[in-house]
């Protein structure tokens, strides 16, 4: 019998050791390759029975149509580089990795909101530049006075809340799909309240399915004069352009972005507000151990579809396929 073949497609892994672990038992050779163009995918994947895929590969319907794979497990939670439609159509199982990294972005949002809310790249600027003080930055607070904002109450929301919590301020919280525990002691709100209320909001909700911002311009301009907007999520829940709007008129004051709506990003709409702007580039769900969990949950998933068993983290199922 054949042995069979797992594809590991744009990834910049040191070395697939974790993979290995779970996929060489099952008498699995591992293959790899940048997939970064069409052909780059079907020169190595051709023939391939599973793949692993980091988000880079764009698996279209011509993609897929060339592959014979049982099916495409996603390093991660994002799925729109993948044709789901055509995935179905084609008989192959698409899977992905939807709960890892709650302390890593929840850590680096809330980070982010410290360092907005410090205005530390401003005075780190400042001081290259040969200034010496902190004036241009005043008036700054303690967080026990500060007020903020949670956008999505899911695993990583509720983190982010707690984190928020322990630093003194008070938080507030919108989620029309999750329900908010009174015992969190954090203020269940409607999104109109939220904007207007707090001091520093965070984005952790998911995607709309059309693409539309869940923040448009009539949205930012109910912050707070002088509010943080985070960004950790997805970059379509803001649109780019009225951001930089509302930056100008200072609703929000600063923003911190880790996505955005095309990533590596144009920045050049920034050049007048750059330094009102955190950015980081999609980093939030990294550390060494979120990596670890999230490749050797891929990999689980992987060898579900080599054994035909019913997939823990399913967005395209097509029955047992062993």
């Amino acid at each position: 019998m054949e042995q069979p073949r797992v594809a590991i497609l744009g990834t910049r892994y040191r070395d697939f050791s974790i993979e290995e672990e779970q996929l060489g038992p099952l008498g699995a050779t591992l293959i790899s390759g940048p997939g970064g163009s069409p052909a780059d995918i079907l020169e190595v994947a051709r023939g391939a029975t599973v793949i692993l895929a980091g988000s880079r590969p764009r698996f279209t319907a011509e993609v897929l149509a060339g592959l014979s794979c049982r099916g495409i497990v996603r390093y991660g939670v994002g799925t729109d580089s993948i044709d789901l439609e055509a995935a179905h159509r084609l008989g192959i199982a698409v899977a992905r990795v939807s709960d890892y990294g709650t302390e890593a972005v929840a850590f680096h949002a809330v980070s982010m909101a410290v360092a907005q809310l410090r205005r530390l790249n401003e005075v780190d600027r400042s001081i290259r530049s040969g200034r010496w003080g902190f004036g241009e930055v005043r008036p700054l607070h303690e967080p026990s006075t500060l007020a903020a904002g949670v956008i999505g109450y899911g695993r990583i929301g509720r983190q982010s809340a707690a984190y928020l919590k322990a630093l003194g301020m008070r938080v507030s919280a919108y989620d029309p799909y999750a329900d908010i525990p009174a015992d969190h002691d954090v203020a269940d709100v409607s999104l109109e309240e939220l904007l207007a209320t707090t001091d520093v909001v965070l984005l952790h909700a998911a995607g709309r399915p059309d693409g539309r911002p869940l923040l448009d311009a009539k949205a930012l301009g109910r912050m707070r004069p002088g509010s943080i907007l985070v960004n950790t999520a997805r970059g379509s829940l803001i649109d780019f352009a009225t951001l930089v709007e509302a930056l100008r008129a200072g609703r929000p004051a600063r923003a911190a972005l880790d996505v955005f709506p095309t990533e590596p990003p144009d920045l050049s709409a920034l050049s007048d507000v750059a330094d009102k702007v955190l950015l980081s580039p999609h980093m939030a769900w990294y550390t060494e151990e979120s990596e670890a969990d999230m490749r050797q949950k891929a990999a689980a998933e992987a060898a579900r579809l080599l054994q035909g068993e019913p997939l823990a983290d399913p967005v395209v199922e097509i029955g047992q396929l062993a």
